[in-house]
């Protein structure tokens, strides 16, 4: 069986940003506050206002802001981000301390049909146990994610062969997987090759590449294109092998 298409996720932090990522054909329109943290949340208003402009066109997720992982806290957030009909809440697991609490929390929302995502940040410790335990709780899917936005990136702190180990393991379990944390161009053809279900941009859509800068109509339409094109290529190699194989 081929494996999904491989999505694009564009964060944006406005209704004209919104219509910029939809004209390019992306996927997932994450809705994100980049000047207030890795995750930082946007107003409810301005979310609903997104939500009602997308209007079914595409996915919209959004973010629930930096917060300590106080499972009374994080669960009355989420349930105000739902409230505002995005499709996807994505909730970041910062620290080591509180998580397991939190994930039973929310698990009372995904009972309920809510689809939540743990970002999980690389440049901390990561608990792969964590997945067994999201996968259990009714999550929908688990991504990774950087912290510290300083000039590094996702594959500063991780291995290829880790990043596919994840991605793997997440896929065993029935999650969606989402890789972002600074990334640009230069990584999608290696990360396209480990059949992520979704790789997110920020920064390398904007001007001069600054993640709380204005978004860029020409470089999200050029990384879409290059997105969905080599994935093209992926989908169709995969094709040919797995043919192969068959015949032998």
């Amino acid at each position: 069986m081929l494996k999904a298409q491989t999505q694009m996720l564009a964060s944006v932090t406005s209704p004209e940003e919104a219509a910029i990522v939809l004209r390019a054909g992306v996927e997932i329109v994450d809705l994100k506050n980049p000047a207030a943290g890795a995750l930082g949340a946007l107003p409810y208003q301005l979310v609903e206002d997104v939500v009602q402009l997308v209007d079914g066109q595409a996915v919209v997720s959004a973010t629930i802001g930096d917060l300590p992982m106080e499972a009374a806290l994080i669960v009355a957030k989420t349930k105000a981000m739902l409230a505002t009909g995005v499709d996807v809440v994505k909730i970041g697991f910062f620290g080591d301390a509180g998580h397991e609490a939190c994930i039973q929390g929310l698990s009372e929302l995904t009972k309920s049909g809510a689809k939540l995502i743990a970002v999980l940040l690389a440049d901390s410790a990561i608990d792969l146990s964590l997945l067994n335990k999201l996968a259990a709780a009714g999550f929908y899917g688990v991504m990774l994610d950087t912290a510290q936005k300083n000039g590094q990136h996702l594959l500063s702190y991780c291995t290829l062969p880790e990043l596919a180990d994840f991605v793997s393991k997440a896929q065993s379990l029935g999650l969606r997987s989402g890789l972002a944390g600074s990334l640009s161009k230069a990584h999608v053809d290696v990360l396209l090759s480990i059949g992520p279900s979704y790789l997110g941009f920020r920064g390398a859509l904007c001007d001069q590449s600054k993640r709380t800068a204005t978004l860029n109509g020409d470089r999200v339409q050029e990384l879409a294109e290059m997105l969905h094109r080599n994935e093209a290529k992926e989908v169709a190699l995969r094709f040919v092998n797995q043919t192969s194989c068959a015949l032998i």
